[in-house]
């Protein structure tokens, strides 16, 4: 019996909608992770890009356990002598809210030109609203 390996061409993505309202920033981002790697269906490898879309709608109200809201930071450097810039995450999710599910996944998916692929079919909006109902989303819980 010979091994199935599933081509490029016969990749079927699907789009999943999923409410982050309640739930739980870490939980929520390794269940996201799996499902853009593709590692949720039996045609899984890992040097292909066969996962589906997710998109997330109301990423504002995700919830961070423990003291986390005001003692996490995000670190980004400006390449200048100096530039360390520190952002905590309730201003993260003041100013943008979308980035703080985007980091959380980004740091669960591989390094590289695949990850970065993966990542681009991750849709975060701040709000309920989104504009991919053309694509019939099914809606999916955590």
């Amino acid at each position: 019996m010979k091994t199935y390996h599933v081509k490029a061409a016969e990749v079927q993505r699907n789009w999943h909608i999923v409410d982050a309202e309640g739930l739980v920033l870490g939980r929520l981002a390794s269940r996201i992770a799996t499902i853009l790697r593709g590692k949720h269906k039996p045609t899984f490898s890992p040097h292909l890009d066969n996962g589906d879309f997710v998109i997330v709608i109301n990423a504002d109200k995700v919830r961070l356990t423990g003291s986390k809201e005001g003692q996490k930071y995000y670190f980004r450097h400006t390449e200048y002598p100096g530039g360390d810039r520190y952002t905590t995450v309730s201003e993260m999710r003041r100013k943008h809210p979308e980035r703080i599910i985007m980091h959380a996944v980004k740091g669960m998916l591989p390094r590289g030109p695949l990850g970065r692929r993966q990542l681009t079919k991750l849709k975060v909006y701040a709000g309920a609203e989104h504009p991919h109902q053309a694509q019939q989303p099914a809606t999916m819980t955590l």
